[in-house]
């Protein structure tokens, strides 16, 4: 519908309109399949996991999605694929933190609410950021605030005032995770818990947090898998874009 609204309003030419009827409901690309049409089955386009896959693969998935005007979003690439990439593939960004490869151009908010992503400390933001550079380029305002962990619990206590104005907010914990019931406990905003593996030896690389986080007496809380900022975003998205008009 989206790419219909585009062909009325000039914003796109029969020419890339009929390129993008061509890919229904997938593009065949040797050992890769492409999934243009996600957008209009589930309102989120397709994200590429990055992590595995070597350069030639990467090198075509980013020039069939350059071809097509569809919005790009790779997960977990490394610092040094990017440089490759970046040599064969102009026309790209990567977000280091994030460890993320979009467009090179800055995402266009669609929702008029937003989402809200908190880490509990800063070992934690390389899952926020993905978790919230994923959100901006799926069509959300996000704003971030970080390092919130409860052993000073003031931090997240400052934040109650606000906390209501968002959709959804993204909670981003490792250690026990206890900063998701905290928060659901102080607002009316579902939360997305995103455990990470973040911890001394007994955090078990994430299963302490997502156990803590499974078994929260805090109600509203939903929880993705360890690691799993663009699991949340995406999550976080879907009830974003059910709830609040598009812009």
């Amino acid at each position: 519908m989206e790419k219909i609204r585009d062909l009325k309003e000039n914003r796109i030419t029969e020419t890339d309109f009929i390129k993008f009827l061509q890919h229904l409901p997938y593009h065949a690309q040797g050992d890769i399949k492409l999934d243009f049409h996600r957008h209009i089955r589930r309102g989120v386009p397709e994200a590429i996991f990055g992590e595995n896959k070597n350069l030639a693969q990467l090198e075509d998935i980013i020039k069939k999605f350059q071809e097509v005007r569809e919005e790009l979003l790779i997960t977990r690439i490394a610092p040094e694929v990017f440089s490759l990439l970046n040599k064969s593939c102009p026309g790209i960004r990567y977000h280091p933190q994030a460890r993320l490869i979009t467009h090179d151009h800055d995402p266009v908010p669609r929702y008029k609410q937003g989402i809200l992503v908190l880490s509990a400390g800063a070992a934690d933001e390389k899952v926020a950021e993905e978790a919230a550079v994923c959100s901006q380029y799926l069509g959300n305002p996000t704003e971030r605030n970080y390092d919130l962990g409860i052993s000073c619990i003031f931090r997240i206590l400052d934040l109650r005032e606000i906390m209501d104005r968002y959709s959804v907010i993204i909670v981003v914990a490792g250690m026990e995770g206890a900063l998701a019931s905290v928060v659901a406990g102080l607002t009316a905003t579902p939360v997305i818990a995103v455990p990470t593996s973040v911890g001394y030896g007994a955090n078990l690389k994430g299963m302490a947090a997502l156990l803590s986080m499974l078994n929260s007496c805090s109600g509203g809380i939903g929880v993705v898998n360890v690691d799993n900022g663009f699991g949340a975003a995406y999550m976080a998205t879907l009830i974003n874009r059910k709830i609040c008009r598009v812009t």
